[in-house]
């Protein structure tokens, strides 16, 4: 029974999609269309790595999270002496495809991404 459940474990596993990796995410946001490169490795439940927003500025990824092929992390941004937590949530939605959505004092952007590497 023991190996029948890791046997279980393990094909489930292999079944959720792959976040880790180089992603290029678009977005409209108020301004118009934005840009961001995500850098994702995973281990286990945990997800790491670091974003850059057309190559103006990188933050590291915090408190980030995967279960299968959902996934939350959070990014620590300063504005003019002033940092704020912007919130992400996001989905592989295929080998080479992921939606995200952000959020930041009450307003949500939604990112769609495809695999670089």
């Amino acid at each position: 029974m023991k190996k029948l459940i890791l046997a279980i474990a393990s094909i489930l596993a292999a079944m959720a999609a792959d976040a880790a990796g180089e992603w290029k995410a678009t977005a409209e946001g108020p301004n118009g269309a934005m840009e961001r490169t995500l850098s994702l490795k995973v281990d286990g439940a945990k997800l790491t790595g670091e974003t850059v927003r057309s190559f103006i500025r990188k933050w590291v990824i915090e408190e980030g999270k995967i279960d299968g092929d959902t996934f939350t992390f959070v990014i620590t941004a300063k504005i003019q002496d002033n940092e704020m937590k912007i919130g992400y949530k996001g989905e592989v939605t295929g080998k080479n495809t992921m939606t995200l959505t952000s959020e930041v004092g009450g307003n949500s952007i939604e990112w769609t991404a495809t695999r670089v590497r």
